[in-house]
């Protein structure tokens, strides 16, 4: 801890002790949803990591502080406050210099709980290249972040406003290893089909455990690792269906000229309103479930490092 970064007792209690700890960000909450839905998505997430066995950390700058658990009344604020910066790694100094609040993105969330010995995150779905960045060279700092920084993501694939294939192109290239829990095809964040392959099967999450073991510690790779999870099959919003509403929400980028960090915000506002809130419903759902699968396998991940710890 220093004056720029507070870890809660809870958390810091759970890491010293090898307990499983999950990541959560914040941006989810002040730029995913709407309120009151995204105070209550952030409460029954941390409910559903403990549930699961393992001690939730939720991230966020607040008032230049970079803060790993926050509390019930901080992720009120975040959720309700209109100045709440999208913070992504390039923009925790100037948080910390200037005494803002931000939200953590996937990236400044990996960063944060790296920092704080956190080995697994879970998180909706991750940055990547954005469709037509052969041209805007628009490109998640989120990939970059992964490629850096040993963190488990788990999330539903990339957000399918993205181009998918040249993400997994990226990774690739990056050294990123990527994996999808339970499937052969790599997820499409509303959809459970992107068309594109799974880089690697994983078939439960005491397998995507020996996983992260096999990264961090028998090869001794620095980087962060991508675990993919599908969107329960009940609660998806089909691509057939999706696909074309996005190409709409796309259009309406285009024609109101919004761009940078805005983009992802205003496009999954539109999707919102022309699913009639399915894709809400699926957003909430994907959430919750990579919650609980993030935790499983923060639980089977610090029995390895116990059990190695023994011997």
């Amino acid at each position: 801890m220093t004056d720029s970064v507070r870890v809660s007792s809870e958390v810091v209690a759970a890491v010293h002790a090898g307990e499983p700890v999950v990541a959560l960000e914040s941006t989810i909450i002040s730029h995913g949803m709407p309120y009151p839905q995204n105070v209550e998505m952030a409460r029954e997430v941390e409910s559903i990591v403990r549930s699961h066995g393992a001690t939730p950390a939720t991230i966020a700058v607040l008032d230049g502080v970079c803060t790993i658990g926050v509390t019930d009344t901080q992720i009120e604020s975040l959720a309700r406050r209109a100045d709440v910066l999208k913070a992504t790694t390039r923009d925790l100094p100037f948080l910390v210099a200037t005494e803002a609040t931000g939200a953590t993105t996937v990236a400044a969330t990996m960063h944060l709980a790296a920092m704080t010995g956190i080995r697994v995150f879970a998180t909706g779905g991750i940055g990547g290249v954005h469709r037509g960045a052969s041209t805007s060279f628009d490109i998640s700092a989120d990939l970059t972040e992964m490629a850096a920084t040993p963190v488990a993501v788990v999330c539903a694939g990339v957000k399918s406003i993205l181009d998918i294939a040249s993400t997994l192109e990226h990774l690739e290239t990056l050294g990123v290893p990527v994996a999808v829990l339970g499937s052969d095809e790599f997820p499409a964040f509303f959809s459970r089909s992107s068309g594109q392959p799974a880089p690697r099967r994983l078939d439960d999450t005491r397998q995507a455990a020996a996983f992260l073991d096999a990264t961090w510690h028998r090869l001794q790779l620095r980087r962060g690792i991508c675990i993919a999870n599908p969107v329960p099959a009940g609660d998806e919003v089909p691509a057939a269906e999706i696909d074309g509403v996005i190409a709409a929400a796309l259009d309406d980028l285009a024609n109101e000229g919004v761009t940078g960090q805005a983009v992802t915000p205003f496009v999954l506002s539109r999707i919102v309103e022309q699913t009639a809130g399915r894709s809400l419903a699926a957003n909430l759902a994907l959430v919750k479930n990579n919650a609980a699968v993030a935790a499983d396998i923060a639980v089977e991940y610090s029995k390895l490092v116990a059990e190695r710890s023994a011997t």
